[in-house]
């Protein structure tokens, strides 16, 4: 024979063994309850038995025919105390516990079958006994003459028979309210297992653990960061990758959002304050980009995916396409010049051809002198150069300032490559909409402090709009199909602040938009003798500085597409 299985279902599960606590409970209440009443029923019997015999044994007649052992007097006193009353029996004896009265008349001058010694003596007495007359309550007290002397005794009793017909007219009252909230609770149970079947969809419990399993391994597995939010945007769960990529501390489970994140685009992202799709945020030095889809229970859950590699490969991208433009211009010049050369020879005119060349070639390296001799960051120096190039191509004047003046090479290249390539790649921008498109570029050294301004002849910014234009992922742009928009002044902010600096922008000279960054400690202090590793001195610089603008040798050659790719990537 099969055995019964137990079922599989959360829902069936829930019914089932609710039923049976339900059941059981109500079992054992109504039992509980059955005895201390069964008890109270037989307390309550043997008092009125005791309050019968003790009115019984107030008559002062009877008393008088029990001294004179008269039970023809006594019996039809007790037979009529008993129908009245309801009693099983009423006897009284003598002082020696012979019958004077009973139901039975044949019983009489019989010794009681119970011991009288107590009453005799003067005590009351209660209890349930075993009789003649079967099992009953009894209520026994002395039967006293005026003087107060002893002659017999009152014993009363109400049968057993009673007390349990009035049990049972209380169990079937106490029974229906057991089955009413029997059924009380198996509804309730019902509608619960419903409910809870309509939640879990009614699958099984050993699916429920599974996918508890699985999930486990699919969070902790997954590369992309997940965080579940609840209604108040409180964090329920992040696995592995999350944790990593936004720098969680331990314990974050159940701590708001705002508690655990600085303010900012990604808090905001996380939240649901900023909506969208792929969200662009940054995290340390990290570009995430951020989903959010809300649940049924008014909670969410996050996705965040790390796109720095991606990002480093688009910068590389960017490189290769800042080479093209920068090798496009130089093409470009240096056909130019050469149209005009095979012109003036062409024209017999070699002494204007030579001048031409000379020209051409001391401007190129009175530039690349001027550059060098104001720019001593030979990275610097090149992205300026290179920037230079691609202005020339748009159309647009990119000049470095008179005042501007970096005496040593940075501490980090790179960090400031960043922050002047995003100036002025913004300002290129801005400026190509006006009729005279300009950018000045400002570089003041103040001790070890670098203060950059980048100015544009563009259309400005709104003074409503100079806070948000540093905030992650703002633009005024078409975002490109391989990358997002709106990280540059982020990012420019952000190293501006990490170093203890500031960023400001504002109207410049030129009409449009200057952007103003101060970056303490960027530049390496003269008081350390000789340049520090990996800083070049001046020829290093005028080096570099030709490379990218083609103009130190009789054309252009590697050191111009080297120098401009270099200036265009590192820009980015």
């Amino acid at each position: 024979m099969r055995r019964p299985h137990w079922p599989r279902r959360v829902s069936a599960q829930l019914l089932l063994s609710q039923t049976v606590v339900t059941v059981g409970v109500t079992a054992l209440t109504a039992g509980l309850f059955l005895a201390p009443v069964s008890a109270e029923l037989d307390r309550a019997a043997m008092q009125r038995a005791l309050a019968i015999a003790q009115v019984t044994a107030t008559d002062t007649q009877l008393a008088d025919a029990a001294a004179h052992r008269d039970s023809g007097r006594i019996q039809p006193v007790a037979e009529r105390i008993r129908r009245s009353t309801g009693a099983s029996f009423v006897v009284v004896t003598d002082d020696r516990g012979v019958r004077l009265s009973h139901t039975d008349p044949d019983r009489i001058g019989q010794r009681v079958s119970t011991d009288p010694g107590p009453a005799l003596s003067g005590r009351t007495v209660t209890a349930i006994q075993q009789g003649t007359l079967g099992r009953t309550a009894r209520g026994k007290v002395p039967l006293r003459l005026a003087g107060g002397r002893i002659v017999g005794e009152v014993s009363v009793g109400i049968s057993d028979r009673s007390i349990r017909s009035r049990l049972a007219s209380m169990v079937t009252g106490i029974l229906l309210c057991a089955a009413a909230g029997l059924a009380a609770g198996t509804l309730a149970t019902v509608l619960l297992a419903r409910r809870l079947g309509r939640r879990t969809h009614d699958i099984a419990v050993a699916d429920i653990s599974a996918l508890l399993v699985e999930r486990e391994a699919m969070l902790h597995s997954i590369r992309e960061g997940m965080v579940a939010l609840d209604r108040r945007g409180r964090i329920r769960l992040a696995n592995d990758e999350a944790v990593r990529l936004l720098a969680l501390p331990e314990g974050a489970t159940g701590t708001p959002v705002d508690e655990v994140l600085p303010a900012g685009r990604l808090a905001d992202a996380l939240t649901g304050r900023s909506t969208g799709e792929d969200l662009p945020a940054v995290r340390g030095d990290r570009v995430l980009v951020v989903n959010r889809m809300d649940t049924a229970d008014g909670g969410a859950v996050v996705t965040l995916r790390d796109r720095t590699e991606l990002e480093e490969l688009v910068r590389e991208l960017d490189t290769t396409r800042g080479l093209t433009d920068a090798l496009r211009a130089q093409d470009h010049e240096h056909a130019n010049r050469m149209h005009t050369l095979l012109g003036l020879l062409e024209l017999g005119l070699h002494r204007e051809a030579v001048e031409f060349i000379t020209e051409a070639s001391g401007a190129a390296r009175a530039a690349a002198g001027r550059i060098a001799e104001q720019v001593q960051d030979p990275h610097l120096a090149a992205l300026l150069a290179g920037k230079a190039a691609v202005a020339a191509e748009r159309g647009t004047a990119l000049t470095i300032t008179p005042g501007s003046h970096l005496p040593d090479a940075a501490v980090d290249p790179r960090e400031l490559v960043t922050v002047v390539g995003n100036l002025v790649d913004n300002a290129l921008d801005a400026a190509g909409s006006a009729a005279r498109p300009q950018v000045a570029v400002t570089l003041v050294a103040e001790g070890s402090t670098v203060v950059v301004r980048v100015a544009d002849s563009g259309p400005g910014v709104a003074p409503e709009l100079r806070e948000a234009v540093f905030a992650e992922g703002w633009t005024t742009k078409e975002a490109p199909a391989h990358r997002p928009r709106g990280l540059g002044l982020a990012l420019v902010r952000r190293l501006a602040e990490r170093s203890g600096g500031r960023v400001a922008v504002g109207t410049g000279p030129l009409g449009g938009a200057e952007f103003t960054v101060e970056l303490p400690e960027a530049l390496h202090r003269r008081s350390t003798g000789a340049p520090p590793a990996g800083a070049a001195g001046p020829g290093a610089v005028t080096a570099a500085v030709c490379g990218a603008e083609a103009a130190c040798g009789p054309g252009p050659g590697p050191g111009a597409a080297a120098g401009a790719a270099g200036a265009a990537g590192a820009a980015r």
